[in-house]
C-alpha cells in the first residue's frame, strides 16, 4: 500500500510518500481502508521531533491521527463492527497513523461514521471536536445560561467550541480576525471581538464563567483573560507549552488541555452532526502524496481552517 513516512525527525522535507506492507490486524483491532486522515498542528510537532517525551513514536512513522474510512478487516474478539462499516476515529498518537490506504485502530476508538457528510469529509471531525467538547464540557462543565469567551475562535477547534457551547445553551463572545469573522459569526456566536483592532480585557465587559483560549498570545494576554473570569470560573488552555494560569484568590481554576480518544463522545458528537446540530467545515482537501506539501504550508502559517488529505483510490 501507499503511505506517508517519515523515517528522521525534521523539517516537512523528511516526510516521504512509499510503498509499504499492508498491516494485518492482531487481536482487538480493526483495519481501515482510508478515505482520508486530515492535518492537525501536533503532527508537525511530531514530525519535527519535538513531543518525543510525551509522545515517542517508533520510526519510521505514518502521521494522522484523524481517520475516516469503511472497516476492510476484523482482529481476533472484534464484535460490533462489520466488514464495509463506515467508521471514525481519533488514532493512539503513538502508533501508525492514517496518512496511508489501510490504518490498524483499537477496535474501541472507533464511532459510526455520520451518514450526512461524505465519509472523507468526516475526518475533520473526530480531534479538533473532541478538543472542543472536552474543553467546554469535561473541564469547563460548562451548563446552560453561562458565559463562554472563545478566544482563537477561527480555527478549526474553535468552530467546533463554539456550535458546541451554542447547543449547550450558553452565550458565546468569540474572538477573530477579519479573516476568520464571517465564518465565526456563521457558527452562532453571539459577539465577535476582532482581536487585530480591539484589546480582548476592554472589550468584553461583563464577567464569563468560561474561557477557552485556543490562540498563541503573549503570556501577558494570556494571564490577563483570568482577569475576565467571574470567581469560581475556569480557563481552559490548549496551548499547553505555556500554562494556563489562574486565580487562587478568586477561585479562578487554570486547567491545560491534552485531548484524549474517546469514542463515546465521538458517538454523541456523531449523532449532533446527523441532526444538524453541528457542521463539519473543510477548508481544503490534498492528496495523500501531496501531505509534505501541506506540512511545509503548515509551517510557513499559510494553512487555515481544517484540511482534510485524501487516500488513493483505487
Amino acid at each position: 500500500m501507499k503511505a506517508v513516512r517519515f523515517h528522521e525527525y525534521g523539517d516537512p522535507a523528511v516526510l516521504r510518500y512509499e510503498d509499504v506492507d499492508q498491516p494485518v490486524p492482531a487481536a482487538g483491532q480493526v483495519r481501515v481502508r482510508v478515505a482520508a486522515t486530515s492535518f492537525n498542528s501536533v503532527d508537525g510537532n511530531i514530525r519535527g521531533g519535538f513531543m518525543q517525551g510525551p509522545i515517542p513514536v517508533r520510526l519510521p512513522h505514518t502521521p494522522g491521527l484523524d481517520v475516516a474510512g469503511t472497516v476492510d478487516a476484523l482482529g481476533e474478539g472484534v464484535a460490533g463492527f462489520a466488514v464495509g462499516d463506515p467508521v471514525v476515529g481519533f488514532l493512539p498518537m503513538d502508533k501508525p497513523g492514517a496518512a496511508a490506504e489501510y490504518v490498524l485502530a483499537p477496535a474501541e476508538i472507533l464511532a459510526a461514521a455520520p451518514s450526512s457528510v461524505p465519509l472523507a469529509e468526516a475526518a475533520a471531525l473526530p480531534v479538533v471536536a473532541l478538543t472542543a467538547y472536552q474543553a467546554l464540557f469535561d473541564h469547563g462543565n460548562l451548563q446552560a445560561g453561562q458565559r463562554v469567551l472563545v478566544n482563537g475562535a477561527g480555527g478549526a477547534v474553535g468552530g467546533y467550541a463554539v456550535q458546541l457551547a451554542k447547543q449547550a445553551g450558553a452565550y458565546v463572545i468569540a474572538t477573530a480576525s477579519p479573516r476568520s469573522a464571517d465564518a465565526v459569526k456563521a457558527t452562532g456566536v453571539d459577539e465577535v471581538v476582532d482581536h487585530t483592532t480591539t484589546n480582548v480585557a476592554d472589550a468584553v465587559t461583563d464577567p464569563v464563567d468560561l474561557v477557552l483560549n485556543l490562540a498563541p498570545v503573549a503570556p501577558e494576554q494570556l494571564a490577563a483573560l483570568v482577569t475576565l473570569v467571574r470567581p469560581g470560573g475556569v480557563v481552559v488552555n490548549t496551548t499547553v507549552w505555556m500554562p494556563a494560569p489562574s486565580d487562587e484568590d478568586r477561585g479562578v481554576r487554570g486547567i491545560d488541555l491534552f485531548v484524549r480518544s474517546d469514542a463515546g463522545q465521538l458517538a454523541k458528537l456523531v449523532a449532533q452532526v446527523d441532526r444538524g446540530e453541528l457542521r463539519v467545515d473543510v477548508a481544503d482537501r490534498v492528496p495523500l502524496a501531496d501531505l509534505a506539501a501541506l506540512h511545509a504550508r503548515a509551517a510557513d502559517g499559510a494553512v487555515h481552517g481544517k484540511v482534510i488529505v485524501l487516500a488513493p483510490t483505487a
